[in-house]
């Protein structure tokens, strides 16, 4: 067997900077204590970064907490990614 060089390594793939940006995300979007019952009917519940995320007409609370975290995370990858990188959508959001 012979010896592993770093020449034979892979390439990273995935930056710290990005890595980091997804954790930061993740923790700055955890929910916060228990879900309420709302005056209006609805429930909701707190998230870390102070916005209150409610069931709604046609989505549930689960799908609110899904999305903003997905959303979060987005916003924070898309902010760190290289230059020059294709994108989906449009950066920096207008």
């Amino acid at each position: 067997m012979g010896v592993v060089t770093d020449e034979l390594l892979p390439a990273e793939a995935v930056s710290a900077e990005m890595r980091h940006a997804k954790v930061r995300a993740a923790t700055d979007h955890t929910t916060v204590g228990l879900v309420e019952s709302l005056p209006d009917g609805r429930v909701g519940i707190a998230c870390a970064c102070g916005m209150q995320l409610t069931n709604g007409p046609t989505w549930s609370l689960d799908e609110h907490i899904r999305l903003h975290r997905a959303e979060a995370r987005f916003l924070a990858l898309a902010a760190v990614a290289p230059e020059g990188i294709p994108r989906l959508v449009a950066w920096p959001l207008a």
